[in-house]
This record gives C-alpha cells, sequence and structure tokens, in this order.
C-alpha cells in the first residue's frame, strides 16, 4: 500500500483563494482588513514565521501592522501595545509570535488580547466557546487540520479519531472540535503516559500526531487503510521532520500529510481567515 499524499499547499491556496474574495467584499463595502504581528525578541524562526505572515496576508489585500519588541521588553509594555491595538479600528485581528522570550508571560499576554480579534483563536474565551460547541476564531493549527481532511472527502462522523498530544494549542482544541455536533467524532486524547499507546493508536480510522518527538508515530501504531495527519515539526540534523516516521507509515497508512507541505501551511491559511471573520463580525 502507498499512502495518498494530503497536499496542505494545495488546500492552503484554495482557502487563500477564499479569503481574498472576502477581502474584496469587505473592500466594496469600505471596509478594510488589518492584521497586527507582535514579535518580541530576535529568535530567527520566529522571524521567519511572522515574516511568512505578513506576506500572505499582503498578498491576499490583508493590510499588515508589525510591531518588534526588544527580547528586555517588559510584561507591562507587551500588554500595553496589546491593549492599544485591541482599540485600534484599523486592526482586526493580533497575532503575538509564541515563545516569548525569557521570563515574560506568554498565557498571560494572550489573555490581554480583545477575544474578538483573536486571530490565533487562543484566548480563553474564544477557548471556552469551543467547548460549549458555538461558533468562535477556533485555534489555527486545529482548523487547518480538519479543513484538510474536508479537502479530501475524509469522512469524520462515526470515526474513531485517536489525537496524540493533549497541548492547548493542537491537541485538546482539536479534540473537542471533532468530537462536537458538527464533525461527529468519536474522539480519544492520548498522550506520553497512556497505556500502550501504540494499540489505542491502531484503533484509529483517523491518526493525529501532535505530540512533538520526532518520527514517533512508526508502521506500528497505525491500522491499515487510516488517515494519518502529522501536526509535528521537528527540527534535526537532516532538516525537518513531522512527528510522523513518514517512508515507513506510507506503506500502511491509507492518506498522510508530509512535513513540510502539510498541516503547516494551513496554520497560516487559516489565520487569514480567522482574520476576515474578525473584520466581518466588526461591521455586522
Amino acid at each position: 500500500m502507498s499512502a495518498i499524499r494530503l497536499d496542505g499547499k494545495a488546500v492552503a491556496a484554495t482557502v487563500h483563494e477564499e479569503v481574498a474574495s472576502r477581502v474584496a467584499a469587505l473592500a466594496g463595502r469600505g471596509k478594510a482588513v488589518g492584521l497586527a504581528t507582535i514579535l518580541v525578541g530576535d529568535d530567527p524562526a520566529s522571524h521567519v514565521y511572522v515574516r511568512n505572515k505578513r506576506r500572505t496576508a499582503e498578498k491576499l489585500g490583508i493590510t499588515s501592522f508589525h510591531h518588534q519588541l526588544a527580547a528586555d521588553s517588559t510584561q507591562d509594555e507587551v500588554e500595553s501595545l496589546i491593549r492599544r491595538l485591541n482599540t485600534d479600528p484599523a486592526v482586526d485581528g493580533i497575532l503575538l509570535q509564541l515563545p516569548l522570550p525569557g521570563d515574560l508571560d506568554g498565557e498571560a499576554a494572550v489573555d490581554t488580547i480583545a477575544p474578538a480579534k483573536d486571530a490565533d483563536g487562543l484566548h480563553p474565551r474564544n477557548l471556552g466557546q469551543l467547548v460549549l460547541d458555538r461558533p468562535t476564531l477556533a485555534p489555527c493549527t486545529p482548523s487547518g487540520s480538519i479543513r484538510i481532511l474536508e479537502h479530501y472527502g475524509i469522512p469524520t462522523a462515526g470515526a474513531e479519531v485517536v489525537v496524540v498530544g493533549r497541548s492547548f494549542l493542537v491537541g485538546r482544541p482539536l479534540a473537542i472540535l471533532l468530537g462536537g455536533k458538527r464533525y461527529n467524532a468519536t474522539v480519544t486524547l492520548a498522550h506520553s503516559r497512556t497505556k500502550d499507546l501504540a494499540a489505542v493508536c491502531r484503533r484509529a480510522d483517523i491518526l493525529v500526531a501532535a505530540i512533538g518527538r520526532a518520527e514517533m508515530i512508526t508502521a506500528e501504531y497505525v491500522r491499515p487503510g487510516a488517515t494519518v495527519i502529522d501536526v509535528g515539526i521537528n527540527r534535526t540534523e537532516t532538516g525537518l521532520v513531522g512527528d510522523v516516521a513518514f517512508d515507513e507509515v506510507c506503506e500502511v497508512a491509507g492518506a498522510v500529510t508530509p512535513v513540510p507541505g502539510g498541516v503547516g501551511p494551513m496554520t497560516i491559511a487559516m489565520l487569514m481567515s480567522n482574520t476576515v471573520t474578525a473584520a466581518e463580525r466588526s461591521i455586522g
């Protein structure tokens, strides 16, 4: 068996077209869409991530407002900037690039973002709305992972899903989304302490790897024909790899997302979608 490659770049391109159309529609109503990015410090990887997000925004007609703060900025300086952006009518979405350097509290800073402008979907209020199965700005990586499944026609209703990893960034919100009334999956949220993890994973029709360990999910974790979504991004001596041992899992699975080129592009695409949703809501 050779698995179908689930191309996140192709799905992201479709989302980009939709976002650009929505941005144009808002422009026709006199509304410009603005995304504010905040980068604290000089981490090279964070600079790349923010630059890619800004470039994508500008290509889609979204105005980018970038704010660079020094690594020795105080918590109050970071949160004061966020509060100012909360009240800026030109800004519809706010992205605070995480993690923050030093002793800065990223969670407290995210809590400062107005829920209506929370482009990343990580504010406690938006996560609470997610738990209540209400419309909200959902976290980008989980919603991007689901969009891949939808694009390729992989059914979730009645499917058994195993999500490996319980972070509030990916694992927990993804499990909540898939188990909700829209997607109707039966979800197991597994993690490093799960007893006989490989056996649990082999039950899955859809297996999501979001545990942050390079190539941890091998063929023995995968039921023949299952769909595997690899959320992991791990830097190794040979380059970027996911949480899935891609080549050997391709011999067992029915479909797999690659790394790079799978979920990664979707995270940025859904950030853009969230920003436009926030803009649309701001004018009713």
